[in-house]
């Protein structure tokens, strides 16, 4: 099984939060969507691999091998990399080149790997660079916030940075919270009206889509293990 060690909130406006974690076994689990895009340092058997992901639009199954770590960069809702387009990032990633031992290249230049202890300063120097920036109107629009820009730029640079629509966006942060309640405990029906769901055959679609279970088997005790779950708010509506 995974392991969850620690996580973190980030000092960075850039990043949100900052996890590690490891695995006892072989195994496997299901990636839940989120509309934000991370990166994730992978260690096993002697070899660092530096994978930046993109947002997931669905839940799927992925396995993992026995004795490996984990740390995740997982970036801020409108934070990316300009010259990965997050669009092309969708339901995937891409595997940065490996460079000497503990670093790795990313735009023509070698990066130390960084470490759940410095994955703020390691964000700050991206942004130095200028190889990490943020559109400031995704987080204000996701707050419901008005902004000088007509409604379709504002989507037009909600896609860009994020590779998914608001609405996307939206639908996913609905789904993770809904099953953070029935994981606390919440009965299917208060879930329902937590969420802002229409009625529960709409909660249950919602959640088999994006999380990859059904509210029953959420609240189970035998449920099947998810990624990384932290408790965040849906997003304001518009």
């Amino acid at each position: 099984m995974l392991v969850f060690e620690a996580d973190r909130p980030s000092d960075s406006p850039y990043v949100e939060r900052v996890w590690r974690c490891h695995s006892e076994d072989g195994g496997s689990f299901v990636s839940i969507a989120e509309c934000r895009s991370e990166l994730v340092i992978a260690r096993h058997r002697g070899r660092v691999t530096v994978t930046l992901r993109g947002p997931e639009t669905r839940a799927t199954r992925l396995s993992y091998p026995p004795d490996a770590e984990w740390l995740g960069i997982r970036l801020k809702p409108g934070a990316f990399l300009p010259s990965r387009p997050t669009g092309a990032l969708v339901d995937g990633g891409v595997t940065l080149p490996e460079a000497m031992r503990a670093s790795f290249w990313l735009d023509g230049s070698a990066w130390q790997v960084p470490d759940y202890e410095n994955a703020d300063t390691f964000a700050a120097w991206l942004v130095r660079a200028g190889l990490l920036v943020i559109d400031p109107a995704v987080p204000a629009s996701l707050r419901g916030e008005p902004t000088d820009a007509s409604p379709r730029t504002v989507q037009r640079r909600f896609l860009r940075a994020t590779g998914v629509t608001r609405g996307a966006a939206r639908q996913i942060e609905r789904a993770r919270y809904a099953a953070l309640l029935l994981k606390g405990g919440d009965s299917i029906a208060d879930a329902t009206h937590g969420a802002g769901y229409f009625d529960q055959a709409h909660l249950t679609r919602s959640l088999k889509r994006l999380i990859g279970q059904t509210p029953a088997e959420l609240r189970g005790a035998g449920s099947e293990q998810l990624s990384f779950l932290y408790k965040t708010e849906p997003f304001a509506a518009p």
